[in-house]
C-alpha cells in the first residue's frame, strides 16, 4: 500500500513514456504515409498549402531526402530545383518533384534544405534525378551555391566575363551605370545636346558618379526649378484645330467649318 503523496511504482508490465512514442504520436501531413520524421529523419518537418506539399529537412539529409522521394513516394517526375537569398538565414534550396501514378491523383511535393551564405555547399543530385544538372548550373551562376560532385558546373546563361551572382540579395544593379538605358527619349538621356534632367534611380543603383567606370568624372545633376517658377513662364500652346483662329474665340466649329448647332441656335 503507498502513501498518498508517493507515486507507484511501475509494474513489470507499464513502459515509462520514451521518444519513440512522442515520435509515434506525431501527425501525418497530407499524403505522406507516415510522420515526416519517420520518412525523412531528425529534423524534417512537413505542411501543407494548396496542394502542395512541403518538406523541409537538415543540408546533410539533402541526398537522403530526394532518395526518399522518389523512391518511397513515387515522385519520379523531377520538375525544377532553384534557390531563394534569405537573409540572415542564408540560401534556401528547394527541389520540386511530383509523383504521377495512373489513375490516382497528381501529387506534387516540394523539398527544401537552407545552407549558410558563408558556406553554401550542396552535393549533386544528379545522382538522384540526372535533370537536376542543368538547373544545378544555373543556381549557381544566380546566387553561387556550389554542388560538390557535379560534372560540371559550366556557365549557362551568363557570358564567361560576368562578375558576381545577380539573384543574391547583395548583388548591386550596376546596368545603368555600365552601359545607357536604350531607347531613350528624354532631352539629356540621347546625344543631342538638350538640357539634362534629374534621373531617378531605382533601388539598387548606385549613383554613376560614386560607382562605376565613370566615377568622380560626371557633372553633379543640375538643380530642378521649383513648381512655381515654372508654371508662370510657360507660353501658350497652338490653337486647338476645332476652335477658332484665337485662343479666346468660344465659337466651336466642325472640321469642315461649319458652326456646331448650339452656335446656330443661338
Amino acid at each position: 500500500m503507498t502513501e498518498p503523496n508517493e507515486s507507484p511504482e511501475p509494474t513489470e508490465g507499464s513502459a515509462e513514456p520514451t521518444e519513440a512514442s512522442a515520435e509515434a504520436d506525431e501527425a501525418v501531413v497530407g499524403w505522406l504515409p507516415r510522420p515526416a520524421t519517420e520518412l525523412f529523419g531528425a529534423g524534417a518537418t512537413a505542411e501543407e498549402a494548396y496542394a502542395l506539399l512541403t518538406v523541409d529537412v537538415p543540408a546533410d539529409a539533402w541526398i537522403t531526402a530526394l532518395e526518399t522521394a522518389r523512391d518511397t513516394l513515387g515522385c519520379t517526375y523531377f520538375d525544377w530545383l532553384s534557390a531563394v537569398d534569405e537573409p540572415g538565414e542564408g540560401f534556401r534550396v528547394a527541389v520540386h518533384v511530383v509523383a504521377v501514378t495512373p489513375g490516382a491523383a497528381i501529387r506534387r511535393l516540394l523539398v527544401r534544405t537552407t545552407v549558410p551564405h558563408a558556406a553554401a555547399t550542396l552535393p549533386t543530385a544528379v545522382g538522384v534525378y540526372a535533370g537536376a544538372a542543368w538547373h544545378e548550373r544555373e543556381t549557381h551562376e544566380m546566387f553561387g551555391i556550389a554542388f560538390s560532385g557535379h560534372p560540371g558546373l559550366a556557365p549557362l546563361l551568363l557570358p564567361d566575363n560576368f562578375e558576381g551572382h545577380p539573384l543574391r540579395k547583395d548583388f548591386v544593379l550596376a546596368a545603368r551605370v555600365a552601359k545607357a538605358w536604350p531607347g531613350a527619349k528624354e532631352p539629356g538621356e540621347s546625344d543631342h545636346g538638350g538640357p539634362k534632367r534629374r534621373q531617378m534611380l531605382p533601388p539598387g543603383v548606385p549613383d554613376p558618379n560614386e560607382w562605376g567606370p565613370l566615377k568622380g568624372q560626371l557633372p553633379p545633376a543640375p538643380a530642378r526649378p521649383a513648381r512655381g517658377a515654372r508654371a508662370g513662364g510657360r507660353p501658350p500652346g497652338p490653337p486647338h484645330p476645332h476652335r477658332g483662329g484665337g485662343l479666346g474665340d468660344p465659337v466651336r466649329r466642325r472640321p469642315g467649318g461649319a458652326p456646331s448647332r448650339a452656335v446656330r441656335a443661338a
